[in-house]
This record gives C-alpha cells, sequence and structure tokens, in this order.
C-alpha cells in the first residue's frame, strides 16, 4: 500500500505547508493546509479513509476543488481538469490585488 501521509504531501507541500495531527484513539488525523501563516483548509481524515487508497484520493481531490473554488476558478473548468487524469494545472483565476498560486489536480 502506498504512504497516505506522502500521498497527501505530494499533493500540497508545492503550495502549501502541512501539519498532520493525531486527532483520537480511532487513528482519525486533522490536515491543515496553511500559507503565508494563514489556514487555507482543514479536513479531519478518518483511519478508514487514511487506509484506502482510493478514498484518500477522494479526498486530496475534495480539498483541492474547495480550494480552487475559495480562490475564485470555475467549477467547470476544475472539474474538467479533475477529469483529464490528473495532468491540468488551472491558471490563477483573475482577481484584481489577489495573487494566488495556480492548483495542480
Amino acid at each position: 500500500m502506498d504512504n497516505p501521509f506522502q500521498l497527501i504531501t505530494d499533493a500540497f507541500a508545492a503550495d502549501y505547508q502541512i501539519n498532520l495531527s493525531i486527532q483520537g484513539l480511532d487513528g482519525s488525523i486533522m490536515l491543515t493546509l496553511s500559507n503565508n501563516g494563514r489556514v487555507v483548509a482543514k479536513r479531519m481524515i478518518s483511519a478508514e479513509q487514511r487506509n484506502d487508497p482510493q478514498r484518500l484520493k477522494r479526498l486530496v481531490q475534495s480539498i483541492q476543488f474547495g480550494i480552487a473554488i475559495e480562490q475564485g476558478h470555475s467549477a467547470v473548468a476544475i472539474l474538467e481538469a479533475m477529469t483529464d487524469g490528473g495532468t491540468h494545472s488551472l491558471p490563477p483565476p483573475s482577481i484584481k490585488n489577489r495573487p494566488r498560486p495556480a492548483i495542480r489536480l
């Protein structure tokens, strides 16, 4: 099985600081992504999600989707990028005075 922590790190390390902390005896962990001292996303990951590569991949995509929407990307463009095999990068949204990093899906 692939290392779930490496999958999370590979997905987000280029753009965000990653903090993973144990949340309970059940094996759940809290993922916190931040950028320039600002929390961008916070998500609880259950042991079941962490240990199932497909569920973990969908969770990572869901987080990426949420961040991209928050940054002003088009939902349609994001979904198209997510369904082309994960090789598409979205350009930064054109929001005046708010530069944002590109999102890799």
